[in-house]
């Protein structure tokens, strides 16, 4: 069914739409006018007021000594800081801070509290060194005093004369420190010149503290005119001036807001009054056309249950396919297992190729045919054998020859039981690998007392074959790390795939010999650091925040599964792996960060 909507209704809805947006405009105009704000406003100014007065107070309480630490010089600033920042928040929620006028008395403000600031510091300054002098002065006289009263000082007329000088000194010095004026500045200083004529009759210990005590009293003299002008220069700065400034200008902008939302009301009513014509007049056209909304409910109800029974069946869809994508994404998931335990087991099985081809070899050079051709020449003259070793040339040379064939015998079965050692290792980690990737559904992992410098070595170990065949010079940065609990194998697993990264990094560029530094120690009591660093083909800048996501490499024949698996290993080992390098070309630097536990009882 067809529904014609005529002119009249059009142009009726188009006003009903502009009355009630207009209406809406309106009340929201009406909302912002909020005296709250004002006199929160207001009393945070008078809140900065009251600060600033303390500060000046506690300025003038340093400077007379009674605040003896400078606390009270820097808590109020905090205060004032917060107490205006919560005003400004205010002003920006009100929409005031593009008033000019609060602009201007902002800055004013902010002047007025950075000179203030600067000279509070200056005087914080200056007015430690007055105290510390001040404080000294009855120290140093006592200092003085007391030596010459034991040596009889007070028998000799001159040494008597000095000491009075040295009392009048330190009074008129006190009394220049509570009355500042320049004629107690001279009477200061013509005290100095007298201690300073009369300093030679002292002795010559106590003359040096005389002049250490002359110069604290000339620091006074220095330092407390500097003081009382600092306290008057803060004084004279007008905060409370910018800050009533700033209360006329809330006073105007709120006086301002308050007509205008008079006005605002005013019109809110003007609309409302229109727009309940309106509605009326709408109402009685909406009860003609009742039969017609009936219709249409009909029509929409119908329209109503055929949709419901397409969401119906789009839901039943959707949950099929969400059985699909589990199943693909559970596939895709063991997929991402095999993958790792392939390419972990791959970077071991290296090792294992290197080992088995060194026993090869030195089971094919061995010195057992040596053996043989030493017992067939024995065996051809054993009926004369004595006589064959004491006078034949080659009889002679036959002890020493097997002496040194045992020692290279010796030799070479240690050689093959180290490398059948080592290769017994590297199975082991194979097994470990394919344990560890089994135990990935929740089993947690085995933590045991590690010697992270031994780890390394394996793990160079692993990759020496390689490692040698491109001239890579290893630089070993080791610091002294006790034997700390650490996850074993799946540590040998990111330090065999990190040095190996950094082969094939050192291998793009060229047969060049290349530096691979290893470093280890630990950040804190709690933290160890691991890096491999190379100077190889380096890290682009837009690849360094890739650099660890499955699947992504940018070598031809590589498959990104290696640093992925690198960094889910970390991890599980509540570390972390990371990447830099300062560009292609540059080298790159992968650092391995584990929480540190040391072994009980041991270090």
């Amino acid at each position: 069914m067809n529904i014609v909507i005529r002119p009249s209704w059009l142009l009726m809805m188009a006003i009903a739409v502009v009355l009630a947006s207009t209406l809406a405009f309106l009340y929201a105009k009406t909302n912002e006018h909020d005296p709250s704000a004002s006199f929160e406003s207001l009393a945070l100014l008078r809140q900065v007021k009251q600060l600033d007065a303390q500060w000046e107070l506690n300025v003038l309480k340093s400077k007379i000594g009674i605040n003896q630490d400078y606390d009270p010089l820097v808590e109020p600033l905090t205060a004032l800081q917060a107490q205006w920042d919560r005003l400004e928040t205010l002003v920006n929620l009100r929409a005031w801070s593009d008033s000019p006028d609060w602009l201007r008395g902002r800055e004013a403000y902010l002047e007025a509290l950075g000179e203030k600031t600067e000279l509070i510091e200056r005087f914080k300054s200056h007015n430690a060194v007055l105290r510390n002098s001040l404080a000294f002065l009855p120290i140093a006289e006592n200092d003085i005093h007391t030596p010459l009263r034991q040596i009889g000082g007070s028998d000799r007329p001159e040494q008597m004369a000095v000491a009075a000088d040295l009392y009048d000194t330190v009074l008129s010095t006190m009394e220049y420190a509570q009355t500042t004026s320049s004629d107690k500045a001279a009477e200061v200083e013509a005290s100095l010149g007298r201690l300073a004529a009369g300093k030679a009759l002292l002795p010559l210990d106590l003359q040096a503290t005389l002049d250490i005590l002359m110069a604290h009293v000339r620091t006074i003299l220095r330092e407390q005119s500097l003081v009382n002008g600092l306290v008057e220069r803060i004084g004279a700065v007008p905060m409370a001036a910018r800050l009533d400034d700033i209360h006329r200008i809330i006073d105007q902008t709120q006086l301002q807001s308050a007509e205008r939302d008079l006005l605002y009301h005013q019109f809110v009513l003007l609309f409302s009054a229109v727009l309940a014509g309106l509605l009326l007049y709408v109402g009685g056209r909406l009860i003609r056309s009742y039969a017609v909304i009936n219709r249409v409910n009909k029509k929409l109800q119908e329209a109503n249950d055929g949709l419901e029974q397409r969401v119906q069946q789009r839901t039943r869809e959707l949950r099929e396919t969400q059985s699909e994508l589990v199943a693909t994404a559970r596939q895709a998931g063991m997929a991402e297992i095999a993958t790792n335990v392939l390419h972990n087991v791959g970077n071991v099985l290296n090792s294992v190729n290197v080992s088995a081809d060194l026993i090869s070899r030195r089971v094919r050079t061995s010195k057992v045919q040596g053996l043989a051709k030493a017992v067939q020449l024995i065996n051809e003259h054993a009926a004369d054998l004595g006589d064959f070793i004491s006078r034949d040339e080659k009889g002679k040379l036959l002890p020493g020859y097997l002496n040194q064939l045992v020692e290279a015998l010796a030799a070479e079965q240690q050689g093959i039981a180290e490398e059948l050692e080592h290769l017994t290792k590297s199975v082991d980690h194979i097994k470990e690998i394919v344990a560890t990737q089994q135990s990935y559904a929740g089993t947690p992992s085995l933590l045991e007392a590690v010697r992270v410098t031994d780890l390394l070595e394996d793990a160079l170990r692993m990759n020496a074959g390689a490692l040698q065949r491109h001239q890579v010079t290893v630089i070993k940065d080791f610091s002294e790390v006790p034997p700390l609990l650490l996850d074993k194998h799946r540590l040998l697993l990111i330090l065999v795939n990190l040095i190996s990264n950094a082969k094939q990094a050192l291998s793009a560029q060229g047969n060049r010999a290349h530096a691979l530094t290893l470093s280890v120690r630990l950040l804190d009591e709690s933290n160890l650091r691991i890096c491999v660093q190379d100077d190889g083909e380096g890290i682009a800048a837009e690849n360094l925040t890739r650099i660890f996501a499955h699947g992504f490499t940018t070598r031809k024949d590589g498959h990104g599964f290696g640093l992925h698996s690198c960094a889910l290993a970390a991890m599980e080992m509540e570390g972390r792996l990371t990447a830099h390098s300062d560009g292609p070309g540059q080298g790159a630097t992968f650092a391995l960060e584990l929480p540190a536990h040391a072994v009980p009882g041991r270090s």
